[in-house]
């Protein structure tokens, strides 16, 4: 198994209910890893740059982020932004989970560099063969960077 195997996977969600499916689709298919949540996107880049209340933020970095587009606060495209801009955070492959399937926030994703872009499905079932192709993607099958 490979190292980051165990890595936390971040989920940058503000919906619950959405986070609750994915956390039970994650689960069924025996995702070793933890799941971690930020609500908004300043909570994520407060999580992943370190720095405010949350100083003791992140022990370990997380193997990939799952990141929504339509966030409160600082949305998911900035998030993006900011992550891919920084060269410590840059390496961290960014997946957008967003409702969205309008074609400029696709290629705006990926001109800012994500690394891969799903929609989220309706149906737990979709949701469920989505889960399972990530982790078997991202955590089984690609070689990810260290990240410190």
């Amino acid at each position: 198994m490979i190292p980051s195997a165990h890595k936390p996977i971040l989920v940058v969600e503000d919906s619950a209910e959405d986070f609750t499916a994915l956390g039970r689709a994650f689960r069924k298919h025996a995702l070793p890893n933890p799941v971690l949540r930020c609500e908004d996107g300043d909570q994520a880049l407060e999580y992943l740059q370190g720095y405010g209340k949350h100083a003791s933020w992140p022990a370990q970095m997380p193997a990939f982020v799952l990141l929504d587009l339509n966030l409160p606060g600082t949305d998911g495209r900035a998030v993006l932004s900011k992550l891919k801009q920084d060269p410590h955070l840059q390496s961290i492959p960014v997946i957008i989970f967003s409702t969205s399937t309008n074609s400029r926030d696709i290629e705006d994703c990926y001109r800012l560099g994500a690394n891969s872009y799903l929609t989220k499905p309706i149906e737990f079932s979709v949701l469920e063969e989505k889960t399972a192709s990530l982790v078997r993607y991202w955590l089984a099958t690609s070689e990810l960077p260290s990240v410190s």
